[in-house]
């Protein structure tokens, strides 16, 4: 599987984006999609998840309620929708595949397959 994400950029804080993960590979739909974040001097961490049949998403306390994680297996695409921005949401984001069968969905260990990253900016 390779995955590309995509849809970052610079908004202002209370603003919003929504992230793609675009997949090739005919067994995507098998797949747990995680997005995780990096920010300078951090290290990665885990934002959300959804599983093969979209039917399970995950969050942590920071992301839920603000974050959206949903997907299209038809198109191949997975989709972050991010609202209520703050300048700590600032980072790299990257889309992730797992074996839904191998590790936790919010272990950047477990995932396979990594996306190259797409930077949001969220000024103050």
């Amino acid at each position: 599987v390779q995955l590309q994400a995509s849809g970052g950029g610079f908004v202002q804080a209370g603003g919003s984006l929504r992230l793609s993960c675009a997949a090739s590979g005919r067994t995507f739909g098998s797949y747990t999609i995680g997005w995780f974040r990096q920010a300078p001097g951090n290290e990665r961490e885990f934002v959300a998840a959804i599983s093969w049949s979209g039917g399970n998403t995950y969050y942590t306390g920071t992301s839920k309620g603000r974050f959206t994680i949903s997907r299209d297996n038809a198109k191949n695409t997975v989709y972050l929708s991010m609202i209520t921005l703050k300048p700590e949401d600032t980072a790299v984001y990257y889309c992730a595949a797992k074996n839904p069968r191998r590790g936790m969905y919010y272990a950047s260990t477990a995932y396979d397959y990594w996306g190259q990253g797409t930077q949001v900016t969220v000024s103050s």
